[in-house]
């Protein structure tokens, strides 16, 4: 249990040790994962002509996607309000928008959103080019940001038949607006936890901002990025938020668990927790 217990520590890099010391957080859930195999990660590649950035498959070495949600008490219920994904590796799928909006001749196609209007794309190393609809970008589902958009990995300047290696993380808004985000996995990674996961966080990096109900939730817990500083020190010497928020030492990868006999698996000592389910301090990992 204790390695289970450093696994989602590791992973989750102390956010769940800040989330139960803010008032009001009163349930912190983080879903535990195997490790994704390897001929999975071969296999994705393979189907959809893509090289996955380094960082991603160390992330998918350690764990098969990222589930992590906390409620807040109001008027002693208890409400959902943050909550951190990253889908497995079955779920990265890639999106198909050329499909017709409309079972009518000559229907218009998201593809059609990708008019130039005459202007040049001008692009730049802190900003690249915003990605296409068409098959000049192969873009595949990171998060789906609860309906409030998408968070995706988008491969861009792609040729028929070319595998394609360079890859930037964009957000998709509702109105189908691209922003871009990060130009890693690992720098996205960092961005999910320091902004808690609060509903809407990625519209942050949008001219318009998030609603007004988002803002709220946002005054009252504010993201990590706008505190001076990162976390009091606990008595063990220990900083609340592990590693400097480097996700890099905390993609290591692990094996999967050997699956114990059954005449193993039936002795239990005192003290032993349920099966698939581990608490640790004030919040839960859920085995999948």
């Amino acid at each position: 249990m204790e390695e289970k217990k450093g696994v989602a520590e590791r992973l989750t890099l102390g956010i769940t040790r800040i989330l139960e010391s803010m008032p009001g957080v009163a349930d912190t859930r983080f879903v535990e994962r195997e490790p994704a195999e390897k001929r999975s990660l071969l296999s994705w590649e393979q189907k959809n002509t893509c090289i996955l950035p380094e960082d991603l498959r160390d992330f998918y070495l350690t764990t098969d996607g990222f589930t992590l949600t906390w409620s807040v008490t109001l008027d002693n219920e208890c409400v959902p309000v943050g909550c951190m994904m990253i889908n497995s590796v079955v779920r990265l799928r890639q999106l198909h928008p050329p499909t017709t909006l409309f079972s009518l001749p000559n229907a218009p196609t998201l593809a059609d959103l990708d008019w130039d209007g005459g202007s040049t794309e001008s692009e730049s190393e802190d900003c690249p080019a915003v990605p296409h609809f068409d098959s000049r970008s192969r873009i595949f589902e990171l998060d789906s940001c609860g309906g409030n958009g998408k968070v995706c990995l988008v491969y861009r300047n792609c040729s028929q038949g070319i595998v394609a290696q360079q890859s930037h993380i964009w957000f998709l808004d509702r109105s189908l607006y691209w922003h871009y985000l990060t130009p890693t996995f690992t720098s996205y990674y960092r961005l999910m936890l320091t902004h808690l996961g609060l509903p809407e966080w990625q519209y942050s990096f949008t001219p318009y901002g998030a609603s007004p109900q988002a803002k709220q939730w946002e005054s009252l817990y504010p993201p990590l990025t706008f505190q001076r500083e990162l976390g009091p020190v606990d008595p063990a010497g220990d900083t609340h938020f592990n590693n400097k928020l480097d996700p890099i030492k905390a993609f290591k990868g692990r094996s999967k668990v050997a699956t114990p006999k059954k005449k193993q698996s039936t002795q239990s000592g005192p003290g032993g927790s349920a099966k698939g389910h581990v608490s640790v301090g004030k919040h839960a990992v859920v085995r999948r």
